[in-house]
């Protein structure tokens, strides 16, 4: 039994191997499939043509089961979405905050008129 697991060892690795890659595929399309419909108005028309034709080289390259396609196409959808990343950020940063501040997602801002002191206190106990 050793020894035929270990005759078999490389066909095992190069099945799990292919397994990986489709559920990567897997995840890949899905997760382009829903981010096009959540951000999908706001990418710009060139980006998303780039994304949506990545897309479609994935899933043919993932019926068809052919692996190079499908890193290549993996890659090619991953640069796209970066590139519309980076647009999808400046165009957020562009409106920004009011009066030019810019905010992190859950920090609070803090206007000209807000007047904060730090003051010390001492806790009195009674008894």
């Amino acid at each position: 039994m050793k020894r035929e697991a270990e005759a078999n060892a490389e066909s095992d690795r190069k099945a799990k191997e292919e397994v990986d890659k489709i559920n990567q595929a897997d995840s890949l399309i899905f997760n382009t499939e829903k981010q096009l419909k959540e951000f999908g108005e706001k990418i710009p028309a060139d980006k998303k043509a780039t994304i949506e034709a990545a897309l479609t080289k994935l899933k043919e390259a993932h019926q068809q089961k052919d692996w190079p396609t499908i890193e290549i196409a993996t890659t090619e959808l991953n640069a796209a979405w970066e590139a519309a990343s980076k647009d999808l950020y400046n165009a957020s940063q562009e409106a920004g905050a009011p009066d030019g501040q810019q905010t992190q997602e859950g920090e609070p801002t803090a206007s000209a008129t807000d007047n904060v002191t730090d003051v010390d206190f001492e806790e009195v106990k009674e008894k």
